[in-house]
């Protein structure tokens, strides 16, 4: 998951959207605080002008306030609402029942004639409260400080509900953001899943190019591979020709060694003749292998079909003429529409090596079996002769082995047999037949 290129980007677009929101949930929780303790000084301005408009000096110059604020927090002890008024001159108290004894001290100097409002200081109790207050001078030149007081708690419970109602929403938003941004990414994603799926058939052989549409960012990316397809395939192709030259070039001095040898061998020159011979049959057996490489074309077309029944007719009507075939019975076990995806020239090269490697093994009979299971063309070629030990098998497919101490072959037949059968990107198998041998090929079907 750490290479994937949607995990990075879904996992960065989660990490910004949470940071952005949990940025966003404080900065609302800090305005709704900021909304409510305006509306609670507000309140307290209103309750104010009311204690001040309730405030008269006696003509004796006592202070007198009469009972205008009947909201019964004022008369409940420690209850969180409080005011008080305070005689400049003389020092005396007028305050509410809830203060009990307590008086309210606010930090800094008083204000004179103005509103003033003290957002955060120790109440009663101990607690944050909010005050505001008043300093009045009436006609006679006496003055009074009026102070309303409510404790901060009310605005943080009130803060506390907002969050407990935010906190939901916003997590409501951050799961339909991430699915939003996943969505995003999935879909600015696809024209890479597309080019993906366009380079599998490449590489599947069932496409020479990328094909595939591609925006204008990943194009130019979709070009080159282009080019470098293009470029492979001429210098497959070059190197091919090359290939078929060297081995066509190679034949007719070969031809021109056989003549030799039969001369030498007439001159009696047998041991010279025979140790020639062997270096021009290892020369042979890679011209052969050559020459059955090159007719792969560069990039097997996954596309190719034919009908395994008429290949393998045709391979047994050959070697029914040969001298090891005119001894054996040949069946042949196939649905006459079976259909198997590979070139009809590549398949009668597999099952003609493989028939006439059993031609030279079997006692009596030989047996072409095809059939298609789950999904795949399965074709085996069945002998009674006396098989090939577990130990040989793998030796078997490598280039110039030769199990027949009779001689006779070069030793390449299933070496070519299984590198045409790897270029369709199938399998080749050997098993017992008890007596005589089994040699299974799968081919995968067009993907």
């Amino acid at each position: 998951m750490g290479n994937s290129i949607r995990f990075r980007l879904w996992s960065a677009a989660t990490i910004s959207i949470l940071v952005a929101l949990a940025i966003a949930g404080a900065g609302l929780r800090y305005l709704f605080e900021l909304h409510v303790e305006r509306r609670v000084v507000g309140e307290l301005t209103v309750d104010l002008n009311e204690l001040i408009g309730a405030t008269t000096f006696t003509t004796d110059g006592r202070l007198v306030v009469a009972p205008v604020l009947t909201d019964p927090r004022f008369a409940n002890p420690l209850s969180g609402y409080y005011w008080q008024v305070e005689d400049i001159a003389t020092g005396s108290l007028q305050r509410s029942r809830s203060l009990w004894d307590a008086t309210l001290v606010l930090p800094g100097p008083q204000a004179s004639g103005e509103l003033r409002k003290v957002e955060e200081f120790k109440g009663p109790d101990g607690k944050l409260s909010i005050a505001v207050e008043r300093t009045i001078i009436d006609a006679g030149g006496r003055s009074f400080r009026a102070i309303v007081a409510e404790d901060h708690r009310t605005v943080e419970a009130s803060v506390s509900e907002y969050v407990r109602d935010l906190a939901p929403s916003l997590l409501l938003l951050a799961a339909v953001l991430m699915a939003a941004f996943f969505i995003q990414i999935t879909v600015g994603l696809a024209p890479l899943e597309t080019l993906r799926h366009a380079v599998r058939n490449v590489i599947a052989q069932q496409a020479a190019r990328l094909d595939a549409a591609a925006p204008r960012e990943v194009q130019p990316l979709a070009d080159e591979i282009n080019r470098l397809l293009d470029a492979q395939e001429k210098a497959l192709v070059r190197a091919r020709s090359r290939a078929i030259d060297l081995a066509h070039g190679l034949k007719t001095p070969l031809q021109v060694l056989s003549a030799d040898i039969r001369a030498l061998r007439k001159k009696g020159e047998t041991e010279l003749a025979d140790e020639i011979e062997k270096s021009a049959g290892a020369i042979r057996r890679h011209v052969e292998r050559e020459l059955a490489r090159a007719r792969l074309a560069p990039g097997v077309s996954g596309k190719a079909s034919c009908r395994v029944l008429e290949a393998a007719a045709g391979v047994i009507a050959v070697v029914k003429r040969t001298p090891s075939g005119k001894r054996l019975s040949f069946t042949i076990n196939v649905a006459e529409d079976l259909v198997a995806p590979i070139d009809e020239g590549d398949l009668s090269e597999i099952l003609g090596n493989l028939v006439e490697n059993a031609a030279r093994f079997a006692r009596s009979s030989i047996r072409v079996d095809a059939s298609v299971t789950a999904g795949q063309v399965i074709i085996a070629v069945v002998d009674d002769g006396s098989g090939i030990p577990d130990a040989d098998r793998k030796s078997a497919l490598s280039r110039g082995v030769q199990l027949d101490s009779k001689g006779g072959s070069s030793g390449l037949g299933l070496a070519i047999v299984s590198d045409i059968v790897e270029a369709y990107g199938g399998r080749l198998a050997m098993t017992d037949a008890d007596p005589g041998l089994v040699v299974t090929i799968s081919l995968p079907p067009h993907s």
